[in-house]
């Protein structure tokens, strides 16, 4: 028999899922342009490196995140690290999810522990592998109280195949909220990696959100909402004992109360600092945004990739990057025909 976990959708969920999709269909009420909805995303990331890795002790200040994400320094400490290595995660994951080539699966799962972990493990075999060994969660502030006993080894590979089944077989059949929330706590729970479940963890959420239909995922850091509170995050996402005397009695539905405010609590920041991000708007033809739009897509665009999707001269398109260039919305890297544009999201 699948798996099934024990949740009921009580009156405060529903109101909360109703609240949701209003906040969402009032930001899309705004007609936001790709530079805004840029600007949105670059703001939700660098919140979501600094608060998920923050969770985790990392005491980098969001300021030092954000300088560090725009610098991309090449010698890093292991604080700068795991910054960098959770936000080149979920840019490949906005990426996977937009061109619909997400697939929920442990070799996904093992991917994006790998990404969160590189360099920063003693034993780089547990870098993207399931875990052969067993693991307690101990009290942060009391090392000698254990808190939490996780599912033997041996049974975390089928525990996740099944939680990731319940998933996929749901896509489009229950919220996307209920579906990103339930997974989110039994993975933890789970804790099938010896380290980053927890980063891995929220990762996997995010692109779980947008796959599953909730749309402007892009934009809101839910990690915020947990970093606020850690306490509360931990309390509200893990058990206390041993799976095994806890398992048959797993209830889901506090938890999804929980998960679902803090979506809603950040979709409302978006749209608090809607009208400063959309100041100043420039006036922009279809075919300027046609550009922005495939370089939010691809990352970068070039003069040749521009021709392939355009039917203007060369002339034009060269006057088109010019004009992007001049009103800050785009930078020319490279040189020659090397050139390639990226988007200027400061």
């Amino acid at each position: 028999m699948s798996w099934q976990p024990k949740y009921i959708i009580s009156n405060k969920l529903l109101l909360t899922i109703r609240e949701i999709g209003e906040s969402i269909g009032e930001i899309q009420a705004q007609n936001l342009t790709p530079t805004t909805l840029a600007k949105l995303e670059l703001n939700a990331r660098e919140l979501s490196a600094y608060a998920s890795t923050s969770i985790e002790g990392n005491p980098l200040p969001l300021t030092d995140v954000k300088r560090l994400l725009k610098t991309r320094k090449e010698s890093v400490r292991d604080t700068e690290r795991e910054v960098l290595n959770y936000n080149k995660s979920l840019q490949a994951l906005y990426k996977s999810v937009s061109q619909n080539q997400f697939k929920l699966r442990i070799k996904t799962l093992k991917k994006v522990q790998g990404q969160v972990v590189d360099g920063l493990m003693d034993n780089p075999s547990h870098c993207g592998a399931l875990r052969q060994d067993p693991v307690i969660i101990r009290n942060p502030r009391k090392i000698d109280e254990v808190v939490f006993i996780p599912p033997d080894a041996k049974d975390v590979r089928q525990l996740t195949k099944e939680l990731m089944g319940f998933v996929n077989d749901n896509v489009g059949k229950i919220d996307p909220v209920i579906l990103a929330g339930i997974f989110h706590r039994q993975n933890v729970i789970i804790h099938p990696f010896m380290d980053g479940n927890g980063r891995t963890t929220r990762l996997l959420t995010t692109a779980i959100l947008g796959n599953a239909g909730l749309d402007l995922f892009k934009i809101f850091s839910f990690e915020d909402y947990y970093n606020r509170n850690i306490t509360r995050y931990f309390k509200a996402v893990g058990l206390e004992g041993d799976y095994y005397d806890l398992k048959d009695e797993i209830d889901f539905s506090e938890w999804l109360e929980y998960f679902s405010e803090g979506i809603l609590d950040e979709l409302r920041r978006v749209i608090k600092i809607l009208p400063e991000q959309s100041r100043d708007k420039p006036r922009l033809e279809p075919h300027h945004k046609q550009v922005l739009d495939y370089i939010r897509e691809q990352g970068s665009i070039t003069q040749r990739e521009y021709g392939a999707i355009s039917d203007r001269s060369l002339a034009s398109r060269k006057l088109d990057f010019e004009r992007l260039i001049q009103l800050s919305l785009i930078d020319a890297k490279g040189v020659g025909r090397g050139t390639y544009y990226v988007l200027v999201l400061s």
